[in-house]
């Protein structure tokens, strides 16, 4: 997060690089849209319960198992394979996110170890805590070079302390800066990707832009592809105010697709009704 310098509100600063604000103001009008359907006045719940479905299959995606939506929806046991793990690993953090929301803004740090502790409850020894110097990170779809522990443990706490201070900064920002520091740190020795779009949803939600959690941004993460994903990322690492800029931008092209797939869902809801 350089480019926001030594400024009050770091996150803030972010918000005005240029065309931040349109995508800021684009994903408000998409989430507007969901919100505002005659479905959402009778049906929330089922349209919460699809998104949470549909975010675990895409984040799961994103790591590595990209499961067809039905696959994901008929299985009982993930247990078996790597791929079973990571899909249930998915919908274990979908599911636990509404119950950390009171938590996140007075201990995120507490949240995060609890986000990998559910994630990676095979691991006892190493899960729910961030790695330490010399550990292996299992994060083979990230192939940015790993910050040192000390370097991750830092920019970790720095990081808590942005969120636990509040600020101005748009939903929006604050989301993708969580997401993208943490899949720069990659503080855990596992699971870091499926935790970060998991933190994303977390702001997303808490922040108040999205509070009945319809509109999964890791259905977009997904639909955008892993190439493009890596590339924004990319840009975030690199700090640049262009770089940084685009990772936000990335990020809002992919809350508006998870918007524009409960907007789908709903109206096959209202012609079933019809």
């Amino acid at each position: 997060m350089s480019t926001a310098g030594a400024t009050a509100d770091p996150l803030a600063a972010l918000g005005a690089l240029p065309g931040v604000a349109d995508s800021v103001e684009s994903v408000r009008k998409s989430v507007d849209r969901v919100y505002g359907h005659r479905i959402m006045r009778r049906r929330s719940n089922a349209i919460t319960s699809e998104a949470a479905l549909r975010g675990a299959r895409g984040s799961a995606a994103l790591a590595g198992a990209d499961w067809a939506l039905e696959e994901v929806r008929r299985r009982t046991d993930f247990s078996g394979d790597e791929e079973a793990r990571t899909v249930g690993a998915a919908l274990r953090l979908t599911a636990e996110a509404g119950q950390l929301l009171s938590i996140w803004r007075q201990s995120p740090l507490r949240v995060l170890a609890r986000l990998h502790l559910v994630a990676a409850a095979d691991k006892a020894d190493q899960v729910g805590r961030p790695r330490q110097e010399g550990e292996p990170v299992d994060e083979p779809l990230v192939g940015l070079p790993l910050p040192r522990a000390a370097e991750a443990h830092g920019r970790l706490e720095g990081l808590a302390e942005l969120i636990i201070a509040g600020g101005s900064a748009p939903a929006l920002v604050t989301a993708a800066v969580v997401h993208g520091e943490l899949l720069a740190l990659r503080p855990f020795t596992s699971h870091n990707g499926l935790a970060a779009r998991t933190a994303e949803r977390i702001v997303l939600i808490g922040s108040g832009l999205d509070p009945k959690s319809v509109c999964p941004a890791e259905v977009g993460h997904a639909e955008l592809g892993r190439e493009a994903y890596l590339e924004a990322l990319d840009g975030y690492v690199s700090g640049t105010p262009e770089g940084m800029a685009a990772w936000i931008a990335h990020c809002g092209r992919a809350v508006e697709l998870g918007a524009r797939e409960s907007t789908a869902v709903c109206e096959a809801l209202q012609r079933g009704a019809a």
